[in-house]
């Protein structure tokens, strides 16, 4: 188990796994036996509205029930993120940190505890390097930066509103 600094939280991380993204834009969308949810904190729709200069209803639909994620990315007919575009990620530099963190996922085990976990659906896990604790470091390291982030936008609002 992994502490993280001074806010007491620690992470727990499979070991001896490999990956490597296969660019199959599997995670992109609908399977035949599985339906995708690609959930957005408040702070990555504002700021995916922002930069594509795109209204958040024309990519986003709010949803409850699914805290901290307010909203669920649209999809075109077959499934597919409205924002992939021939097979590729035409917001990737911004994409969520859903998408960054594919095939990896990371549970709250309760108890400022997380684990991370990964689907063996995807063709990368099993290819490529094995990864260490310093990768998994990383990206807790920016899951707990943009929770910050969404709380703090969504305290200003709150401010802006009862002000």
């Amino acid at each position: 188990m992994r502490r993280s600094g001074e806010i007491g939280l620690s992470f727990e991380y499979p070991k001896h796994v490999r990956f490597r993204c296969a660019r199959c834009a599997l995670c992109c969308g609908d399977a035949e036996d599985k339906i995708r949810s690609i959930l957005l904190l408040k702070i990555e729709a504002d700021h995916i509205s922002k930069r594509t200069l795109m209204d958040l209803d024309e990519f986003a639909e709010e949803i409850e029930g699914f805290k901290p994620y307010t909203y669920q990315m649209r999809k075109t007919e077959d499934g597919k993120c409205v924002f992939l575009k021939d097979n590729s990620c035409s917001i990737y530099l911004i994409r969520p940190l859903i998408c960054r963190f594919y095939p990896f996922q990371l549970k709250n085990l309760g108890n400022n505890r997380y684990a991370f976990a990964y689907t063996d659906e995807c063709p990368g896990i099993g290819e490529g390097p094995q990864l260490k604790r310093d990768f998994f470091e990383r990206f807790f390291g920016k899951f707990i930066g943009l929770m910050r982030e969404n709380i703090q936008a969504i305290e200003a609002e709150t401010n802006l509103r009862q002000g």
